[in-house]
């Protein structure tokens, strides 16, 4: 998505050894949702390869309404895009077009630039449609920040499904709880969603040297203390975490390796090299960018 009007983060020392950092998202609205950002942040730019992190509502728009970010470029990372509950249309400069579900993932590598919408198919706006999910960007290693654009659909069935008593877990991507998901990554990248009863404890291996816990609802307890939701927890390097839910809970898990050094961002650029983003600035302003098929408007350039 274009997520410019969105402000950074804000966070606070958590006060425990268990988790060093704990992020507030900001709020704005963004294509007529609601959005709060986590990442980047004033004190953390990334987790592992994760250089954004926005929670799309959850939002009940009105009759006729819907999501609308009209076409906008990318460089230099991948969108993925995972729905809760609605649905959002996928259009882009290669020529997809492809719905997304609660549960299913949306994998769009921008590499050396592409454009895309994300909308609100017509056939739902007519009742008001329900919408909410997770958009994270991934920062690119250094020697395919330029590789050919990409986008690939993976069905729910394709990630692991993790049952246990009281929680459950979809392995979107890496390796956690004994299992692995067939994602491919460009680095090593952990990425899950865990939804645990009352009194629920989710162990969380130190396999990744970087992690972190986003609490979409419900509060949690780690190390004794609690947490909100609306939170994005940074775990201690190295440390097991049990994870145990004080209410009904949804979290989402993200991490991995460290990335290859800093990432500059602006807008939707992202690259290792500022005079890189200035050239995309330079080509989306000047229209060098492939159209995306089946749209004729598109969001300009910034002025800041």
């Amino acid at each position: 998505m274009s997520w410019m009007e969105c402000p950074q983060a804000g966070e606070h020392e958590a006060g425990n050894q268990a988790v060093e950092l704990a992020i507030v998202p900001r709020t704005s609205d963004i294509g007529g949702l609601e959005v709060r950002r986590a990442l980047p942040s004033r004190q953390r730019r990334m987790v592992g390869p994760f250089v954004f992190f926005d929670q799309m509502g959850p939002s009940r728009l009105g009759p006729g309404e819907g999501l609308d970010v009209r076409p906008h470029p990318h460089i230099g990372l991948a969108t993925i895009t995972y729905v809760f509950s609605g649905e959002i249309l996928h259009r882009d400069s290669l020529g997809h077009v492809q719905p997304i579900r609660p549960g299913e993932l949306n994998w769009m590598t921008a590499g050396r630039g592409i454009a895309h919408s994300e909308r609100t198919p017509d056939a739902l706006r007519s009742s008001g449609p329900e919408l909410s999910g997770i958009q994270t960007w991934i920062a690119l290693p250094h020697e395919l920040e330029e590789t050919k654009p990409a986008f690939i659909h993976h069905a729910r069935g394709v990630m692991p499904g993790i049952e246990e008593k009281d929680w459950r877990a979809h392995l979107i991507c890496g390796n956690q709880w004994g299992q692995q998901s067939p994602v491919e990554t460009f680095t090593e990248t952990l990425y899950a969603d865990v939804v645990m009863q009352v009194n629920a404890q989710v162990p969380v291996d130190a396999s990744v040297e970087e992690r972190a816990l986003y609490v979409y609802s419900g509060a949690v307890e780690i190390g004794g203390q609690r947490h909100e939701s609306g939170q994005l927890l940074m775990l201690r390097p190295g440390d097991e975490v049990t994870v145990k839910a004080l209410e009904p809970v949804r979290m989402m898990l993200i991490g991995g390796e460290p990335m290859d050094g800093p990432r500059h961002i602006w807008w939707n650029f992202v690259s290792s090299r500022k005079d890189r983003i200035e050239q995309a600035k330079a080509d989306w302003k000047a229209g060098r960018f492939d159209a995306v098929i089946g749209e004729t408007e598109f969001i300009p350039l910034p002025e800041r």
